[in-house]
C-alpha cells in the first residue's frame, strides 16, 4: 500500500498536482472536502456524526475525520493506497492517522511538502480572477484571458473573489501556515517528509513530485 500526502499552504498547487500523482500511482486521490461531503451526502453513520458538528459550525473532531480516511480506505479502488490532500492539518490529526494506521499495519509512506514563499503564494491568488457565469479559472499573471476581464469560453466577466484579495489571502495564511509547519515537523521526525520547490513549472513541479516518489520507493524499498 502506497499513502502518500500532499502539503502545502493555499495556492501552492495541491489541488493541480494532486491527480498527477494519483495517476502516477494508479490510486485514488482523497480529498477532505470531498470525502466529509460524500459521507455527510451519503447518511454513513460517521457522515451523520459529522454533519451534527458542521450544522452547528464546530469543527469536526480529529477521531471522526481520521475514521471517515480509514473507511474510504478500506474500498477496493484504495487497496493500493492513496493520494490525501486537506488531510491531516494539525499535529494532532497527524498524530491520529498514525496510530489508526500502525493498528492496521499501515503508515504514511510520504509526505511531499510543495515549497512556496507567502509573498508569492500571496501574488498568485491575488491575480486569480474566475469566470461569473461558469466558474472558470484564469491567472492575469500566468494564464490571462486573451481580452482583458472577459473569459474566453463563454465570454462572460471575470471577477475577483474576496478570499482572493490580497488582505484576505494574508490572514488566511497567518492562520494555516503555523498548524502546517507542525505538520511537516511530525513526519521530518518520522523522516517521511519530502520538500519539492512549488515556485518552478506546473510540468517541473509535477516532475519533481514523481521523483520524489520514486526516491521514496528505493528507499523503502
Amino acid at each position: 500500500m502506497k499513502l502518500v500526502i500532499l502539503l502545502g499552504a493555499p495556492g501552492a498547487g495541491k489541488g493541480t498536482q494532486a491527480p498527477v500523482l494519483s495517476d502516477h500511482l494508479g490510486v485514488p486521490f482523497l480529498g477532505s472536502g470531498d470525502l466529509l461531503r460524500a459521507a455527510v451526502a451519503a447518511r454513513t453513520p460517521l457522515g451523520t456524526a459529522a454533519d451534527r458538528y458542521m450544522s452547528r459550525g464546530q469543527l469536526v473532531p480529529d477521531a471522526t475525520i481520521v475514521d471517515i480516511f480509514l473507511e474510504r480506505l478500506a474500498a477496493d479502488d484504495a487497496r493500493n493506497g492513496a493520494v490525501l490532500d486537506g488531510f491531516p492539518r494539525t499535529r494532532g490529526q497527524a498524530e491520529a492517522l498514525d496510530r489508526a494506521l500502525a493498528e492496521r499495519g499501515k503508515r504514511v509512506d510520504l509526505a511531499l511538502y510543495i515549497d512556496v514563499p507567502v509573498d508569492d503564494l500571496v501574488a498568485r491568488m491575488a491575480s486569480r480572477r474566475i469566470c461569473a457565469a461558469k466558474g472558470h479559472v484564469y491567472n492575469i499573471a500566468s494564464n490571462p484571458p486573451r481580452m482583458t476581464g472577459i473569459c474566453d469560453i463563454d465570454g462572460s466577466p471575470l471577477v475577483q473573489r474576496t478570499d482572493d484579495l490580497e488582505e484576505t489571502v494574508r490572514a488566511r495564511m497567518s492562520q494555516q501556515i503555523p498548524p502546517l509547519e507542525d505538520v511537516m515537523e511530525h513526519y521530518r521526525a518520522t523522516g517521511a517528509l519530502r520538500t519539492v520547490d512549488g515556485r518552478r513549472s506546473i510540468d517541473e513541479v509535477s516532475a519533481a513530485l514523481i521523483a520524489a516518489l520514486e526516491v521514496g520507493a528505493a528507499e523503502a524499498s
